[in-house]
């Protein structure tokens, strides 16, 4: 009982969070909406034509049944204009075919051209996150979760590109059919009128009530979906460990439990609406019986036609869905502003990390890599992750980073592509500024080979050329030699043309880092940092790819983060890092000779049979 009651209240704040959004800063980001769909003017006003058009004709058919009604009525009573009546009544027949007619056609409009429009809109959000996506830095997709990102560009674009055609075209159409169908009850008999109109308030506010209720239980539930969501994203994602495991019952447990946690809430969201429309339903026929009992009574003593209370009926028929809508048009106005609302967000973020004003492409001359006292915390973090860092790289120069995990390693070479900005200090090549040079000129000319070696479903060729598109064969497998890949390629069935599956599922891990590593050579960087990337490779693989890159970072700065220290004793400096600070640099040798943190992780790993000392913080 209390969970249900925390339910409720949760449920209860989300509906006043939702009332707020709608009519306080809600109204800016409609009105977002309606600029955004009024881009398509052509579109718009055929629409809006075609509700106004479909809307009259609509209301004509109550009319025209009355005045059939009464025309029927009268052949009973004069046999003698008989062949004149019933030619009226076949006359009032055609003109409410051709009128019912109109209005199908009419509607048909409506709704294709207020689909058009929204798609469009959809179409326009969608490019726009998606570019956002791409712009926005490390430190956002560190701190967000993909089926958070997934759900916010499918169901709140959709939320969005439904309100032209739930909100604004609805709005429309009900100002018409309400307002002139209540005028023209009212001014037929007022009593009747009122009479008929009475079932009017109850309904729109039980709707309205209801819809703002299953808009609220609708973002639990869309909550508690992407919570599923996220369950089959990463079960789909480690299906290898699940099996190798033997996990598959534990994993269908977890996703039973949220799989019932959604279908709970949704079952009360269908009594919600049963409740609703049983109540809305039993108001529409006591109304309409009081209508037929008065308007039975004034047809008795001759105040009216029995066509006149055919109309009145009908006309209550008419607006008994337009009514109901009203709820829907509150509910598609909640839901517009709060996904809307979300989706702007993402969309006005500011870019942590943009090209600044002013900023000129990155010019090679020296090619020469300098930090001078960086520091860097990560957004958000109060503790510093590296620490008056400060070295010299030249052209032909390979730097090896080394130390205990969490010492900062990778946020070093982060921050040279600026995958990050740097919190203090300063980063260039050649003298330039890393900070006000444009990015795809920074990134064009710094490759960092990513621990992670992600491949997309494509063609071997193509995950190679991945970051030049143009690259010609021979540059390719070139590329492809150095990462000692091409020998295994050509004896592939497809050779470069064969497809890896999704995140490179059908190579190995060596093989992958070896790809990842071949699509990095072909950008020919100036810059080329290797983020523990051979982690996977065997110790003969890695000592032949050492070999054939030789030549290649001759021509460039080469920065190595590896844990054999076999992979790092060629480089002409090597930082030990700990703590964010280098406590420790020099060549190989060097650092041997002075015995200290590199000296005890050497023995460590070449001679673990022996007694050495322990590095601290290992």
């Amino acid at each position: 009982m209390s969970s249900d009651r925390a339910g409720a209240r949760r449920r209860a704040n989300a509906f006043s969070h939702v009332a707020k959004a709608s009519w306080g800063k809600g109204v800016g980001t409609l009105w977002r909406i309606v600029r955004l769909n009024l881009r398509h003017p052509f579109q718009v006003a055929i629409c809006i034509a075609a509700t106004f058009t479909a809307a009259t004709l609509q209301l004509m058919v109550p009319r025209l049944l009355g005045h059939a009604v009464d025309q029927a009525h009268n052949i009973l009573g004069n046999s003698a204009a008989a062949g004149t009546i019933e030619q009226g009544l076949w006359s009032t027949a055609m003109t409410l075919l051709f009128v019912s007619i109109g209005r199908g056609i009419f509607t048909l409009l409506q709704n294709y051209y207020s689909e058009s429009v929204g798609h469009h809109a959809a179409y326009e959000l969608r490019l726009a996150a998606y570019e956002k996506l791409q712009q926005l830095s490390f430190s956002f997709h560190d701190r967000m979760h993909s089926g958070d990102l997934i759900t916010l560009g499918i169901l709140d674009i959709d939320g969005v590109r439904m309100f032209f055609a739930t909100g604004m075209v609805r709005f429309v159409l009900l100002t018409v059919l309400i307002g002139v169908g209540a005028y023209l009850l009212i001014s037929t008999e007022w009593q009747l009128g009122l009479l008929s109109l009475s079932f009017v308030p109850f309904v729109a506010w039980t709707s309205s009530k209801t819809q703002l209720k299953l808009r609220a239980t609708w973002l639990e539930l869309q909550e508690r979906l992407t919570v599923m969501s996220r369950v089959m994203e990463e079960n789909l994602g480690g299906i290898r460990v699940v099996r190798a495991f033997a996990a598959q019952q534990h994993e269908m447990r977890k996703f039973e439990a949220t799989s019932e946690q959604a279908l709970e809430l949704a079952h009360e969201r269908v009594h919600l609406r049963v409740k609703s429309t049983s109540a809305m339903n039993f108001s529409f026929f006591i109304a309409m019986g009081l209508v037929l009992w008065l308007g039975g009574i004034k047809v008795a003593h001759g105040e009216i036609s029995i066509g006149t209370l055919t109309q009145f009926l009908t006309f209550m028929t008419v607006l008994q869905m337009p009514v109901r809508q009203l709820g829907l048009l509150v509910n598609s106005i909640a839901r517009g502003a709060t996904c809307g609302m979300r989706l702007f967000n993402l969309l006005d973020l500011e870019l942590a990390v943009q090209d600044r004003p002013g900023a000129k492409p990155l010019t090679i001359s020296e090619g020469t890599l300098k930090f001078e006292h960086v520091s860097f915390r990560y957004p958000g973090t109060t503790r510093d992750v590296l620490k008056d860092i400060s070295f010299t790289a030249r052209r032909g120069e390979t730097i090896a980073l080394v130390g205990p995990p969490g010492s900062g390693k990778s946020s070093l070479v982060h921050l040279i592509p600026r995958y990050y900005d740097v919190s203090s200090g300063t980063i260039s090549i050649d003298g330039q500024n890393v900070a006000e040079v444009t990015l795809d000129s920074l990134r064009q000319e710094v490759a960092v080979v990513q621990q992670d070696s992600f491949l997309f479903t494509t063609t071997i060729e193509n995950n190679i050329a991945y970051g030049n598109p143009w690259a010609n064969e021979r540059r390719i497998e070139r590329a492809a030699e150095s990462a000692q890949l091409h020998n295994y390629v050509v004896g592939l069935p497809g050779g470069y043309d064969t497809i890896v599956g999704e995140r490179g599922v059908s190579l190995s891990g060596g093989q992958r880092q070896r790809l990842t590593i071949a699509r990095s050579l072909v950008l020919k960087p100036a810059v080329l940092v290797f983020d523990d990337s051979t982690a996977a490779i065997d110790a003969a693989t890695e000592q032949r790819i050492r070999l054939a890159m030789r030549k290649f970072a001759s021509e460039r700065v080469t920065i190595i983060i590896a844990h054999r220290l076999s992979s790092l004793m060629q480089a002409d400096q090597i930082l030990f890092l700990d703590d964010g600070h280098i406590v420790e640099r020099g060549s190989h040798l060097e650092l041997l000779a002075r015995g200290g943190r590199y000296k005890a992780l050497y023995d460590l790993q070449v001679r673990p049979e022996t007694d050495a000392p322990l590095m601290a913080g290992e």
